[in-house]
């Protein structure tokens, strides 16, 4: 009887007019498909946004930042003394310039930093994204380095003399003037954020020459620790060895910290809205069985009436509760990693017909995602386990029937 039981379950999926699906059935597959497929969809994105953030933005960006309001003086010795904690991975002298960058055709705002290039490496992810160059031509006398997009907003390529201004002042006998220095482009990097239109790289010998220091003074120490989450603390223990109340800190939860955590209230957010979705669709499918029992009370009691037990009568409507769900979210599977795997695609045509930017309020000009398998099979388990509880509802309606009084009303 349970064969039966199953095949009839099948056979009350389909249409009374001959239809692979009935309306309702196709309507609560469809529902469920939808629902998969824009959570699979969404996580995936924000998964991708928090480690783009993590990966690009906090790759380049320090952990951490040792500062002081006068030039740091034997900064080599304060490097040494911070490294003498275990949590810092590495620490390298800087030092950031604001100023224009102009070519012959065009004038920018930048952010000039000036950096050792041997430790680069280790502290930033830029080597890893030169398109042309590295980062030892910066040892070449006054030298820089680009992004690709500033490249191409000033017209400016590998081996072009490019002009730079900051707001430091430069003395004369015939006045005071802001500093300025002609650099030659030796490389062009590209990550594919915001950053590759504003950060400039050019060596801490060029940077100190810039601002007037010696060659034993920089402006600020770069830090990188094991622990991106608590390069705060570890910087603050790594400063409490030091005794110079001058020395202060910042850490990329100060410039990017909201950032990080509006991305991750977003991704909560929005998969629980998706949620309540796939717990819609899920009344569909309860719906459908309600419907099917509905119309077939009258095979119901003819099963009652020859024996069919309350077990045998809850699988046939179990079974196509448990078949729309499996069809449901097997379709929103494909579908999700169908649009997954075209999503720029897709965002690059709504993007011409709008004629707008669907990402200018972040830090990058892509769709990034990754897919996380375990999350996945939990929206999966979860969407599954409400669409079998709203199955089973109409299930055990159908064996309090009295066929006596289903037949004698036919």
């Amino acid at each position: 009887m349970s064969s039966i039981s199953l095949k009839l379950g099948y056979k009350y999926l389909r249409s009374n007019r001959g239809g692979t699906f009935s309306f309702t059935t196709l309507l609560a597959i469809i529902g469920l498909s939808i629902g998969i497929s824009s959570l699979i969809v969404v996580t995936s994105v924000m998964n991708g946004f928090e480690k783009e953030l993590e990966d690009r933005i906090l790759g380049v960006i320090p952990h951490s930042v040792i500062t002081s309001a006068e030039p740091i003086d034997n900064f080599e010795n304060l490097i040494i003394n911070v490294k003498k904690n275990s949590d810092v991975l590495e620490a390298s002298a800087y030092i950031n310039i604001e100023g224009i960058i102009s070519s012959a055709y065009e004038t920018k705002g930048v952010s000039i930093i000036g950096v050792d290039p041997s430790k680069e490496k280790y502290l930033s992810i830029i080597p890893e994204y030169m398109l042309i160059g590295g980062l030892d031509d910066l040892n070449k006398d006054n030298s820089i380095i680009i992004g690709s997009l500033l490249a191409a907003q000033i017209g400016a390529y590998v081996g072009d003399e490019i002009n730079i201004t900051t707001a430091d002042i430069k003395t004369t006998l015939i006045g005071s003037f802001p500093r300025s220095v002609n650099l030659e482009i030796v490389g062009i990097y590209e990550l594919k954020t915001e950053i590759d239109q504003y950060l400039t790289l050019i060596s801490h010998s060029t940077a100190q020459k810039i601002k007037n220091l010696n060659s034993l003074q920089t402006t600020g120490i770069r830090l990188k620790t094991n622990n991106l989450f608590s390069a705060d603390l570890i910087t603050q223990k790594a400063l409490n060895n030091i005794n110079d109340n001058n020395l202060t800190y910042t850490s990329w939860k100060n410039t990017h910290g909201t950032l990080f955590e509006a991305i991750k209230f977003e991704k909560l957010l929005i998969s629980l809205m998706l949620f309540l979705i796939v717990a819609v669709a899920s009344i569909l499918v309860l719906s459908t069985v309600v419907m099917t029992v509905k119309s077939k009370e009258r095979e119901i009691g003819i099963l009652l009436t020859l024996g069919a037990s309350s077990k045998q009568i809850i699988l046939i409507f179990f079974t196509q509760g448990i078949m729309v769900s499996f069809i449901g979210i097997f379709m929103g599977i494909l579908l999700g990693f169908l649009l997954i795997y075209n999503l720029n695609n897709f965002i690059s045509i709504i993007e011409t017909i709008l004629d707008r930017n669907l990402l200018e309020a972040y830090f990058i000009n892509y769709f990034p995602y990754y897919i996380n398998t375990v999350q996945i099979f939990v929206i999966c388990i979860v969407s599954f386990l409400i669409s079998i509880i709203s199955s089973l509802i109409p299930s055990l309606r159908a064996v309090r029937l009295n066929p006596v009084e289903i037949l004698r009303h036919e």
